[in-house]
C-alpha cells in the first residue's frame, strides 16, 4: 500500500474476467453495517468502452465518442446501491466506495495498474441508462485497469504525513 499510485497511462493487458471475480470476493470483504452488500461492479470491455463513450459525450450535448474510456482495456464501474433505509444512504455509499479502493489495491498488489476516474457525467441520465443502473442506484466512477507500462516513474514525494492528519478528541472547557 505505501508504494501504491494511480498509472493514468496503462497497457492494453488485463485481469481476466476470473481473476477479476476472485479479487471482488476479497474487495467485498470491506466493512459494511448490516452487511446490506450496497454496491455492484460492472465489467467493461472492448466495446462497451464505446458504447459508454458515446454515453458520456450525450451528457455533455456532444456528439460521437468520448476518447477516455479506450485508455484502459478494462473499465469497472462503481455503483453504490442504496438498499435499506434503517442505514444512513452515506454508510451505504462509504461501503461502495470501500470495495472499490480495496479493489484498486487488491489489483495493484497483483501488478496492474489501476487509477479511479470520476467526473460530474457519473450522475447523467445517458450515463445511468448505458450502466442499467436501477432505482436508489448511483455510479461513483471507473477503476480503469490495465497493465503497468515497463517505464513507470517511481514514486516520489508522495509520502503522508500521518501525524498532520491525526489528532486527538478534543476535550471539552470545565464550566
Amino acid at each position: 500500500m505505501r508504494a501504491r499510485r494511480s498509472l493514468s497511462k496503462v497497457t492494453d493487458a488485463a485481469p481476466t474476467h476470473d481473476e477479476l471475480v476472485e479479487l471482488v470476493s476479497a474487495a467485498g470483504r470491506v466493512a459494511d453495517h448490516k452487511e446490506l452488500r450496497p454496491w455492484r461492479l460492472i465489467e467493461i470491455r472492448g466495446d462497451d468502452r464505446i458504447a459508454l463513450g458515446r454515453a458520456i459525450a450525450k451528457s455533455e450535448g456532444k456528439k460521437g465518442v468520448y476518447s477516455k474510456p479506450l485508455r484502459a482495456p478494462l473499465l469497472i464501474a462503481v455503483v453504490a446501491s442504496v438498499r435499506s433505509k434503517k442505514v444512513d444512504a452515506w454508510e451505504q455509499e462509504a461501503t461502495a466506495a470501500g470495495v472499490a479502493h480495496a479493489l484498486s489495491l487488491l489489483l495493484d498488489e497483483a501488478g496492474w495498474g489501476v487509477f479511479w476516474r470520476t467526473g460530474d457525467y457519473t450522475r447523467a441520465k445517458a450515463v445511468a441508462k448505458a450502466h442499467g443502473l436501477e432505482k436508489g442506484e448511483h455510479l461513483l466512477g471507473w477503476l480503469y485497469v490495465g497493465g503497468k507500462p515497463e517505464r513507470s516513474r517511481p514514486l516520489r514525494g508522495k509520502t503522508i504525513d500521518g501525524a498532520r492528519h491525526l489528532s486527538r478528541m478534543p476535550r471539552g472547557k470545565k464550566d
